[in-house]
């Protein structure tokens, strides 16, 4: 096996195989929960609320790159001693395997999917609320099916595709730099009066390196879901999304499904009066998150199928 392309296709399918066993993760715990822990040491030691605010962003901006740095090194290390033995680049897919989430997310929005299908709102907010942050006691069936339809497309790019796509580029630490990157934008990269400016160089960091994968991950939603409707909406309404690159994915799935994704939605006391992804069309609901898995299957296949044709051409 030669390549990176074929290294991270092995790693992608077994993680489709077998995912994080549990057992490994109560032994070991999980990589990004060893990054968690590094991100939490240097937010309680260098986030001070008396510091102005340029120096909460540059003392954030070390954090960052500290993370970074610590991470993509470990893997260069873990590389170099790997040796090109089927066994050695076996282990190393195994370490790459727990960086990509195609397995997980599926899990998780058919824990909404199964009891929202069933009439039980309660079972599917309890579920809801593992993937979004919003209130799921103010949650009906249609924002249950919104909010786990617009974490697929969203998650399908940061936890799939992207993490596939920059260590098809750069191997272990390709996709290790990038889930260091992302696991720093959902801790710190909020807007918060905590992480504005302390998690804001985070925050742009990660916009940066998902630029091309939320795009490429919109396309693919476009080509699985054989739909005019899908490219046409993705186009006209993904910029109108409050992300620079979730709003390609989710416009995308919603235009493929027919159905209108974002628009207002409550965080406690707060509205956020977001505007709505193919506006005009109806509300999802229990069959559309169904739908939405398989449309998400569909596109990460044709995602396989490229990265498998990459690399025989890296072999070649």
């Amino acid at each position: 096996m030669s390549g990176a392309a074929a290294f991270i296709l092995l790693a992608w399918a077994i993680e489709l195989a077998v995912g994080w066993p549990t057992w490994l993760f109560k032994s070991i715990r999980h990589p990004v929960v060893w990054l968690g822990h590094l991100i939490t040491l240097l937010d309680t030691a260098l986030n001070r609320s008396a510091w102005r605010w340029g120096l909460r962003y540059s003392a954030g901006a070390v954090a960052t790159l500290v993370t970074v740095a610590s991470a993509t090194g470990a893997a260069v290390v873990i590389s170099r001693l790997c040796p090109p033995t089927w066994w050695g680049i076996f282990a190393e897919a195994i370490i790459a395997s727990s960086l990509i989430a195609s397995r997980s997310l599926h899990e998780h929005v058919s824990a909404v999917a199964e009891p929202l299908a069933a009439g039980d709102l309660e079972a599917a907010r309890q579920a809801v609320s593992m993937i979004v942050g919003r209130d799921p006691k103010q949650l009906d069936s249609s924002a249950i099916a919104r909010a786990s339809l617009e974490s697929l497309a969203e998650n399908a790019s940061d936890g799939v595709i992207a993490p596939v796509f920059w260590g098809a580029i750069f191997g272990l630490p390709g996709i290790t730099a990038y889930k260091a990157i992302n696991t720093l934008d959902s801790m710190i990269g909020h807007r918060t009066e905590r992480h504005e400016a302390f998690g804001g160089f985070a925050a742009r960091l990660d916009d940066l390196v998902n630029l091309i994968p939320a795009r490429l991950t919109g396309f693919l939603f476009v080509t699985a879901s054989f739909s005019a409707q899908a490219f046409k909406t993705m186009l006209r309404d993904a910029n109108r999304h409050r992300s620079p690159n979730a709003g390609w994915p989710e416009a995308a799935m919603a235009g493929g499904l027919n159905i209108r994704l974002s628009g207002p939605r409550q965080y406690g006391n707060d509205v956020s009066r977001e505007p709505w992804l193919n506006e005009g069309a109806r509300d999802p609901g229990a069959q559309d998150v169904t739908a939405g898995l398989k449309l998400y299957w569909r596109a990460l296949a044709i995602a396989a199928a490229i990265l498998a044709l990459i690399a025989l051409g890296q072999a070649l």
